[in-house]
């Protein structure tokens, strides 16, 4: 099989504290990885066995996270949106972050390879 991975995208221009970004790519990386369970097991459970590789990396603002967002679901690989509760740092519903996959890592990195590491 092919080498699998997850990619987290999280918005820099939100200035999120450390802990409220390690909490955001956690929920991403989470709700993604359930999605594909549920819905293409066998790459789920491919993932697993290689490792589950994550890669976050930068996107600077709403649009451009909703751009890759919809990129990724047009081509049929897992991707969801995280939004944020507002019980702390943000506003509720504030889009702070975008998990794809996990996929074939050469389909994901044609949506993100561009980008930068978090």
């Amino acid at each position: 099989m092919n080498r699998l991975k997850q990619v987290i995208l999280v918005r820099t221009d939100l200035k999120m504290g450390k802990g409220k970004l390690a909490a955001q790519v956690a929920h991403a990386s989470v709700q993604c990885f359930y999605i594909t369970l549920k819905e293409k097991p066998e790459l789920a459970h491919e993932w697993i066995k290689q490792g589950q590789k994550k890669v976050v990396l930068k996107v600077p603002d709403y649009k451009t996270a909703l751009e890759r967002y919809e990129k990724a679901i047009e081509r049929g690989i897992t991707a969801c949106i995280i939004r944020d509760a507002g019980h702390t740092q943000l506003e509720p519903g504030t889009l702070t972050a975008i998990g794809i996959g996990p996929d074939k890592e050469e389909l994901i990195d044609e949506i993100t390879g561009d980008l930068k590491l978090m």
